[in-house]
C-alpha cells in the first residue's frame, strides 16, 4: 500500500508557505530565554536559573547546571519568557502560581545555581559511569552499619555529576549517632556525604516502580509534594476499607484517592442527609441511602413502606407532595392498564399428566389411584385378602397343618399391603385379614 503524503505535513514542509526561511533562520528571529526551569536529583526537584551562555533548548534537553548542591546533569523542562520559540513554554508568574497551588514552601525549588553548559557526550558518559557504581556504594554502606551496629535500613544512594557530594537515604524508627559513619564514608568515596532520613512514602517515591493500575507510580512521576490521605476520603468515595486493596506501594493509603476528594464533597452537598423526610411522585418518605455519582436517593415510603431509587432532581417538598388517595388511584389506574398490554401467557403441559394421558389418566387419576400400578397392586390386596378368609375356617376345623397355612396367609409381605391400603384409603377390605 503506498503512503500518501498528508496536505497539512506537506504545507508545513513547502519553503514558500513559511516565508521562505530556513530552520537555522527561523530560530534566529527567536529571542533566548532569560530564564530556564530544570527537573534534576533522585528526588526530582526542580529549579529555575538565568540563561547566562544564550542557548534556546527544547524540553527534555540535558544541561549541566551548578545547583546548590554541586555540578549535576539536569533535564529541561519548559523555559519562562514568553517568546522562547516552544509551545510548552509558560511565563514565570505562571509557574509561581502553579508551585503556590502544589504545596508552597513545601514545593521542591531552587534559585540559587546558574546554568554552565549543554551536556555533551562525555557528560553523558560519566553520568552513566556514576549509574554502575551505585551497587559499590550500597555495599560500602551496609559494611559499615554493620560494623557500627546501627539499625539502619538503607534505601538509596545519590552521587552528582561533579563528585563533591554524595547523598545516602535511609530509614531508622530510631534517633541516630553516624558521626564515626559518616567520617568513614567520605574518607571511601573522597566526597561530602550526607545522610538524610526519610519515611514510607518517601521511600517509594525512590525506588518504587509500578502500581497496579499499570502506571508509574504518583509519588515517582509526578506528585512533588506528599499530602496526606485520610480514611474518610475512602468512606465517602464508597470503596472497599480493605487496607491490602487502598494501600500503596508504601504500606499507606493511595494518593489517589485524593484527586475526587473535592468533586465528592462537592456532589455530596447535594444529597439530603439519611433520616430526611422529602418527597416523591409517589408520596413522602425518609430517606434511607444516597449514591453520591450517580445522584441517587433510597426513599422509603411512608404509605406502603416500599424502597425506591429517586434521581435527586425529582425530590420535591414532601408538604406539595401527592396524598395517599391520590397515589392509590394512580396506582389502581395503571393495574388496570397493565393487563392489556402484556401478552396472553401460554399453558405449560404437565409432565405427569403427559405420561398418563397415553393411557386415560389425567393429573386427577394420578392423585386418586388411577395408574395401572396401583390397580395391580390393589388386586394383589384383593387375592391376599381371600386366600387368607379361606385359611381362616380350615384353621378353625382343628387342623394343625392348615392352621400353619393360614398364618403363613397373614405373612409380613401382606400385612405392609395391608397397611398401605389402610393408610391410602384403598377400596377393598380384606376378606378374612383379622379375626
Amino acid at each position: 500500500m503506498p503512503i500518501l503524503p498528508l496536505p497539512v505535513y506537506e504545507e508545513d514542509v513547502d519553503p514558500a508557505n513559511r516565508d521562505a526561511l530556513t530552520l537555522e533562520e527561523q530560530l534566529a528571529k527567536l529571542e533566548e530565554p532569560k530564564t530556564i526551569a530544570v527537573r534534576f536529583g533522585r528526588m526530582r526537584m526542580v529549579g529555575e536559573y538565568k540563561n547566562a551562555i544564550g542557548i534556546i533548548p527544547g524540553c527534555g534537553s540535558k544541561l549541566v547546571v551548578r545547583t546548590h548542591r554541586g555540578i549535576e546533569l539536569t533535564e529541561v523542562i519548559t523555559t519562562t519568557c514568553e517568546n522562547a520559540g516552544c509551545g510548552k513554554s509558560v511565563t514565570r508568574k505562571e509557574m509561581l502560581d502553579y508551585i503556590e497551588n502544589s504545596g508552597g514552601r513545601d514545593y521542591p525549588f531552587h534559585t540559587r545555581g546558574r546554568i554552565l553548559r549543554v551536556a555533551t557526550t562525555q557528560d553523558l558518559s560519566d553520568q552513566e559511569a556514576l549509574q554502575a557504581e551505585l551497587g559499590r556504594y550500597k555495599r560500602v554502606f551496609k559494611e559499615q552499619v554493620e560494623y557500627y551496629n546501627l539499625d539502619i535500613k538503607f534505601v538509596a544512594a545519590e552521587p552528582i555529576l561533579g563528585g563533591e557530594m554524595v547523598t545516602f537515604y535511609y530509614m531508622s524508627e530510631n534517633r541516630i549517632d553516624f558521626r564515626e559513619l559518616v567520617r568513614d564514608l567520605a574518607a571511601e568515596f573522597t566526597a561530602r556525604v550526607e545522610m538524610r532520613q526519610v519515611g514510607a512514602r518517601d521511600e517509594a517515591r525512590l525506588v518504587a516502580d509500578y502500581e497496579r493500575c499499570g502506571q508509574h507510580c504518583c509519588c515517582k512521576n509526578f506528585l512533588k509534594v506528599l499530602q496526606p490521605v485520610s480514611m474518610r476520603s475512602a468512606k465517602v468515595q464508597k470503596a472497599t476499607l480493605d487496607p491490602l486493596k487502598i494501600s500503596g506501594r508504601c504500606g499507606r493509603l493511595m494518593c489517589c484517592l485524593r484527586y475526587e476528594d473535592q468533586t465528592y464533597k462537592e456532589l455530596k452537598k447535594n444529597l439530603p442527609h439519611r433520616k430526611t423526610r422529602v418527597g416523591t411522585s409517589e408520596g413522602p418518605g425518609i430517606v434511607k441511602d444516597s449514591k453520591i455519582l450517580t445522584q441517587l436517593v433510597l426513599v422509603k415510603l411512608e404509605y406502603d413502606n416500599r424502597e425506591v431509587a429517586i434521581p435527586l432532581e425529582e425530590l420535591i417538598d414532601p408538604d406539595t407532595c401527592p396524598t395517599r388517595e391520590e397515589v392509590e388511584a394512580q396506582r389502581m389506574a395503571i393495574q388496570q392498564v397493565l393487563p392489556e398490554l402484556e401478552p396472553p401467557a401460554k399453558k405449560k403441559r404437565s409432565r405427569r399428566g403427559g405420561k398418563d394421558g397415553g393411557k386415560g389418566g389425567g393429573k386427577g387419576e394420578t392423585g386418586s389411584e388411577g395408574t395401572g400400578r396401583k390397580r395391580r397392586r390393589r388386586r394383589r390386596g384383593k387375592g391376599g385378602g381371600e386366600a387368607s378368609s379361606e385359611a381362616k375356617p380350615s384353621a378353625s376345623q382343628g387342623g394343625s397343618q392348615e392352621a400353619s397355612k393360614g398364618a403363613s396367609g397373614g405373612s409380613g409381605k401382606k400385612r405392609r399391603r395391608r397397611r398401605r391400603r389402610r393408610g391410602s384409603g384403598g377400596s377393598g377390605k380384606p376378606g378374612g385379614g383379622e379375626s
